[in-house]
């Protein structure tokens, strides 16, 4: 009995080593898998690989052929009152702007969080702007019944006379909200590809070869021993995902948080459900976030606003009054850019962000 352990003792540390070799062996052979080397293989593999996928999809659609025969229904009644003439195209149009004007935002809110950190920053090139002119227009016009979005090239003020005081923060931020809240569900959406990397990995057993996965695996592994502040605000970001759940998901998305990738990367490594990963991220990015972003916004480009912060720090003790001319000549210099010719948005907002 005592040779049968020592000789499995004895057996494990090989077979550790093996399987070990046998997953780096793997990882080479599917880093070589391209199709300008072995341009055949590659192409029997896709294509294998199209028909299980294909065989897979039609099997859970056959599963739920009572949804998708209501969507077929709803996509032909649709298609049929598109196309047919008649009193009802009025709110056809009306209907198909509303959802051409939200796809434009959702899909520019998925470019500002796809790709790992490496999207584009469409709320300080596209939403930032929207919201600042939408700001300065309803001061001007003292009103925000401007034409229903899509805008057009440029904002018209209303004929009709409006009340001295009926603009307010709340009313410029209803007028923006569709928008905002369009584009934070976007990142939201966006945020989705480093969960299902990380969920599919650890099911499968496989590594990925994402850099940040492996990082991921890294720090858990010196979880112990991490001294300097990047590794230990991730660590944070990491316990609070895992620990706290769908409260820490909200958390980390409510706020600007260039680390929320990992969020993602831990829900997807701990199997965390997937609708509370994207619930929490939903309402923190297109909701709580969005809002504070927006009003932070429409309070840069509010005049009076403004002038009350410049008085409040005019009545801070000792300092107020050495801070109170710098800020108010740089927030003044921010308004002259406006009536610059050739000015852009984005050297106007930069250096707000």
């Amino acid at each position: 009995m005592a040779y049968v352990v020592v000789c499995l003792n004895m057996c494990s540390v090989p077979l550790d080593v093996s399987v070990r070799e046998r997953k780096q062996q793997d990882r080479e052979e599917r880093l070589s898998l391209v199709l300008w080397r072995k341009p055949l293989l590659t192409l029997q593999y896709s294509f294998l690989e199209t028909l299980i996928v294909f065989k897979e999809w039609t099997w859970k659609l056959w599963l739920r052929r009572t949804v998708v025969f209501l969507v077929l229904v709803l996509v032909s009644v649709f298609s049929m009152a598109y196309s047919i003439e008649g009193a009802h195209q009025k709110y056809v149009q009306y209907l198909e702007n509303k959802i051409l004007w939200c796809a434009y935002w959702v899909g520019l809110g998925i470019l500002s969080s796809v790709g790992l950190g490496t999207g584009l920053h469409t709320f300080l090139l596209y939403l930032g702007p929207h919201i600042a002119s939408v700001t300065l227009a309803a001061y001007e016009c003292g009103s925000v019944n401007f034409p229903e979005p899509p805008y057009p090239a440029q904002i018209i003020c209303p004929d009709e006379e409006a009340a001295p005081d009926s603009i307010s923060l709340w009313t410029i931020m209803s007028k923006v909200r569709l928008e905002a809240c369009m584009w934070g569900a976007g990142t939201a959406i966006g945020e989705l590809p480093p969960y299902f990397m990380a969920r599919a990995a650890r099911l499968s057993g496989a590594e990925p070869d994402d850099e940040d996965y492996k990082e991921f695996e890294e720090m858990l592994e010196q979880a112990q021993s991490a001294q300097d502040f990047a590794t230990r605000a991730k660590l944070a970001v990491q316990n609070m995902v895992q620990k706290v759940g769908f409260l820490g998901i909200l958390a980390c998305a409510s706020i600007p948080n260039p680390l929320f990738d990992l969020a993602g990367i831990t829900c997807g490594h701990f199997l965390i459900p997937f609708w509370t990963f994207f619930g929490a991220t939903l309402i923190g990015k297109a909701v709580i976030k969005m809002h504070i972003q927006k009003l932070f916004v429409i309070i840069t480009f509010s005049r009076h606003i403004v002038e009350q912060m410049v008085s409040l720090i005019g009545a801070i003790p000792g300092v107020g009054a050495s801070l109170q001319k710098p800020f108010s000549e740089y927030l003044e210099a921010q308004r002259t850019k406006l009536c610059l010719p050739g000015i852009t948005w984005l050297q106007l907002l930069s250096p707000l962000f």
